[in-house]
């Protein structure tokens, strides 16, 4: 890691200073602490942290976690030991002002216009929740439509915002099947159609580009939850990466579509939790026009409190992204560019292993940064057939994500993917359903680290196949 502490000293002398400068005032005793006590809980709360999983090693390929970057660090900690709050201007000029600069900067990585609405919020989650509660107010007679491989919050914002959610079944590549959805849509039965770029399962990416033809044709909207794959929309900027010409095109689209959410917290390199939520015409925000009496006094500009949903909100965050996007700039081929074209490349690698591997197998070729595979049966002596069904397949992924994990010498991280058995035969014929679901191992190469690991990585899932 990079030696963080001459920026956080630099950082909190900094902070100490500006505080001189308001003059002294006495402590109030009731938030003193005992400095003795302080060590101790402090050192009880580091070792307790060390319960976590390696989520900043390449031997960790589990989930969609990685530890922010250090300037995203040092610029959080400097903004926290102030709190600003960017609801008001008032609870944080500077950091607000930080904010429209970075919202604008990610629009801009999209292709919206430049006066397109958007700010942060806390997580995908409250992003697609306002994404969905401002395509409700624009068709509120009309449902919304997302595939069954998109994040399970759809659903669940669809009971909140009383919504009918309709779910459109995905193709043997894990992305919608607009022909399944058609007849819905021409019949004005939905409204918004909400499209994914990379799904958190597979990392498949939607029909986007064909979708958004659809707009004009059937007056629907359309709405992309990009929180996972958002930032590959670099990579499709830049001719050199290994996306293919299918996906470009899908990532390119984006820009076209009504609204977006892509989370910082996770390829740009965000300390938890930093969403963005966009809206293609400024319009949108007439959906959050309220009154309070108690804010938006101080001055005549843009209150972000005035277009988001949630009130208070870290203006830390605000400011963490913005110091990343200062050294690491959203540009196709340099910043944050390379950072996730270097999980692409890692992805194929992996892949490209499993190809060649007869203890493994990939499940299909990543779209993204997210590799999915399984075990071939393990047969208990050289004259018996292993049965070649979905329940072994299974049982097999569980044993070796379990091994792998707990293994006190050189452990390693992977996940465990549920798939439609179905749709796993029509890829893998050769392998019988007798389950409905099947069990498939997942690998998440979104760390930079994972290009130069991938080798490593395969010999510690090995290690964990031959125990």
């Amino acid at each position: 890691m990079m030696d963080l502490e001459p920026y956080l000293e630099r950082a909190r002398d900094a902070i100490c200073n500006w505080e001189a400068e308001w003059g002294a005032f006495e402590p109030h005793e009731a938030a003193e602490i005992d400095g003795r006590s302080f060590e101790e809980a402090v050192g009880e709360y580091v070792e307790r942290l060390k319960g976590n999983y390696p989520f900043f090693h390449p031997r960790y390929a589990g989930q969609m976690l990685k530890p922010p970057h250090p300037a995203a660090v040092v610029g959080y900690l400097a903004a926290m030991l102030i709190n600003p709050n960017n609801h008001a201007l008032d609870g944080g000029p500077p950091t607000s002002a930080m904010e429209k600069e970075v919202v604008r900067q990610i629009a801009g990585m999209f292709g919206y216009p430049d006066d397109a609405l958007g700010h942060l919020t806390g997580g995908g989650t409250i992003a697609n929740l306002e994404a969905t509660w401002v395509a409700r107010e624009s068709h509120p007679d009309r449902g919304v439509a997302v595939s069954d491989q998109a994040h399970y919050t759809h659903f669940r914002l669809g009971n909140v915002l009383k919504m009918e959610t309709r779910t459109v079944p995905s193709d043997e590549h894990g992305r919608m099947q607009l022909e399944a959805l058609e007849p819905a849509v021409r019949r004005g039965e939905i409204g918004t159609i909400v499209v994914t770029a990379g799904t958190t399962g597979l990392g498949a990416v939607d029909p986007i580009a064909d979708v958004v033809e659809w707009r004009d044709r059937y007056g629907v909207r359309v709405h992309v939850d990009a929180a996972y794959g958002g930032f590959f929309a670099l990579s499709a900027a830049d001719p050199s990466s290994p996306l293919d010409a299918e996906t470009r095109r899908h990532l390119e689209a984006i820009g076209a579509c009504d609204s977006i959410v892509v989370d910082p917290h996770k390829h740009g390199l965000q300390p938890y939790g930093c969403g963005c939520v966009l809206f293609r015409n400024p319009e949108a925000g007439r959906v959050y026009r309220h009154e309070s009496p108690y804010t938006y006094f101080t001055s005549e500009e843009l209150h972000l409190g005035e277009i988001s949903f949630e009130c208070s909100r870290p203006g830390a965050a605000a400011g963490a992204l913005w110091l990343t996007l200062q050294v690491l700039p959203l540009e196709a081929s340099a910043g944050l560019g390379t950072v996730v074209t270097a999980g692409l490349r890692a992805a194929r690698q992996w892949h490209r292993r499993l190809e060649k591997s007869d203890a493994l197998r990939s499940y299909m070729p990543p779209e993204l940064d997210i590799v999915t595979y399984f075990p071939e049966p393990e047969s208990s002596s050289k004259n018996e057939q292993p049965p070649r069904t979905t329940r072994t397949v299974s049982a097999r992924s569980q044993q070796i994500f379990e091994r792998g994990m707990d293994r006190a010498e050189d452990p390693v991280f992977v996940s465990i993917l549920r798939e439609d058995a179905g749709r796993f035969i029509e890829r893998h014929g050769d392998i019988s359903a007798d389950t409905t679901e099947v069990r498939l191992l997942r690998s998440v190469m979104m760390k930079p680290e994972h290009e130069h690991y991938v080798d490593e990585l395969y010999r510690l899932v090995m290690d964990a196949v031959r125990i």
